[in-house]
């Protein structure tokens, strides 16, 4: 774990050494580096595994006054510069994912790209799941056991399985301010995030990828919602990414990386392995 400073900006790192090429890991809207935990896990000494926290997320800075998936995307164009990366494979989940896309039709350096359930066309569906759960990044706790609890009730709501690593991932996003706890992140920049989701083209963005594309959909419901994306909000990414894979996955938009895939993991690990047979 290390903080990288980049032109006054610092970004929080968990860089695990691995043998091949460097994979950059983005979280999704409300996470952490820690929410990449076993994909990290199954991928690291095989290949370098870097996790970040997004700026206004974990221990990175705060975001600008307007934060949208395009100026995360210039950070990680700027680490990538910065740590002298040639041929960064990106992983983003679920935002992770849109901001994948718009770094790899910018940089025809990038090596591959895994979308773990994201980078499709958006619509109020997607809204009418996600924006409910952002109160509590405004909320204050009198403790961390009381921000540990409630979130832990929004997780089991949506059909996850609490473990002691995903309490240690939820307890990381929380700090102490004065004589309370609260979020690290801003709930309303985090919001404005989340609506520059919406202008988001595949159309704009896919045509522009050189490289290969492992699409990992999960078509599982989040308890007693549908899944986040249904399978039609990728139509246009997948026609317009050229050289694309998608496989279906059973598991939900949220145990995508709360719990550990072994599916998914493999197909990863076979996607990137046939990507570096034929280099």
């Amino acid at each position: 774990m290390y903080m990288q400073e980049i032109n006054g900006r610092k970004l929080q790192l968990a860089d695990y050494p691995g043998k091949k090429g460097t994979i950059i890991a983005i979280h999704g809207l409300t996470g952490t580096h820690k929410n990449m935990h076993y994909y990290a896990e199954a991928l690291k000494d095989d290949y370098r595994f870097i996790a970040l926290d997004l700026r206004g997320r974990g221990n990175s800075s705060r975001m600008d006054k307007r934060p949208s998936i395009f100026q995360h995307a210039e950070d990680i164009i700027d680490l990538i510069n910065e740590l002298e990366i040639e041929n960064p494979i990106l992983m983003g989940h679920s935002m992770g994912a849109f901001i994948s896309t718009i770094v790899a039709s910018k940089l025809d350096s990038v090596k591959a790209v895994i979308l773990l359930d994201g980078a499709a066309l958006m619509s109020n569906h997607q809204r009418d799941i996600v924006k409910p759960s952002l109160g509590r990044l405004s909320k204050e706790y009198a403790s961390p056991e009381g921000y540990i609890q409630e979130t832990k009730e929004i997780y089991e709501r949506l059909g996850v399985e609490w473990s002691p690593i995903l309490e240690n991932t939820v307890q990381y996003e929380i700090r102490r301010e004065g004589d309370h706890w609260e979020h690290k992140s801003c709930e309303s920049k985090t919001l404005a995030d989340f609506e520059s989701f919406y202008s988001y083209s595949p159309k704009e963005v896919c045509a522009s990828i050189q490289c290969p594309v492992l699409l990992v959909y999960a078509k599982g419901e989040i308890g007693p919602f549908p899944p986040l994306f249904y399978e039609t909000d990728y139509i246009e990414t997948k026609k317009y990414t050229k050289n694309i894979e998608m496989i279906v996955s059973a598991c939900n938009h949220y145990t995508m990386v709360f719990e550990n895939r072994e599916e998914i993991n493999q197909a990863i690990k076979e996607f990137l392995g046939d990507i570096y047979i034929i280099s």
